[in-house]
Parts: structure tokens; sequence; C-alpha cells
């Protein structure tokens, strides 16, 4: 099964079209994106972002196919990061 391309909104307004499959944190920098990280692993939560309401971690997701071949992305913010 091939990756279906899926095109990304991103919250500064940029759009971008990657792979399914795709790392987060490199299509977030490809589409000139910061993510905040911490542990890089999964655990401390700083990479949450929001994926069409959904909350993944950017650091240990991949970008999901979509059906409607789209998906909007928010950034998660917390004070304490």
């Amino acid at each position: 099964m091939s990756a279906t391309p899926v095109r990304l909104h991103w919250p500064n307004g940029h759009t971008s079209q990657v792979a399914s499959g795709s790392s987060w944190l490199v299509a977030a920098e490809q589409a000139s994106v910061t993510i905040p990280t911490g542990c890089l692993g999964g655990s401390c939560g700083a990479c949450e972002i929001e994926v069409n309401g959904r909350v993944v971690r950017a650091c240990i997701a991949t970008v999901p196919p979509s059906r409607t071949g789209s998906l909007t992305v928010e950034l998660a913010s917390d004070p304490y990061w």
C-alpha cells in the first residue's frame, strides 16, 4: 500500500502537502512551523498538537491518511512550556 498525499493546513496560514506516514515534526519544519519538543519520546507532552480536533504527540505520531485529503493542525498552548 503506497502513501497517499495529505494537504495540511497549519495555524500560521500555510498549507503543505506530505505523504501519509510522514513525521509530524518533519512536516512542520518543511512548512516553517515550530512544534515545541521536550523528551522526543512521547512522555512529556510538549509536542502535543490538535489534528482535526484530536490531540496527538507530534514526536511519536505520523501524518495519517485522510478521507477528505486534508487535515487542520492547531498547536497546543501550555503556559508552563
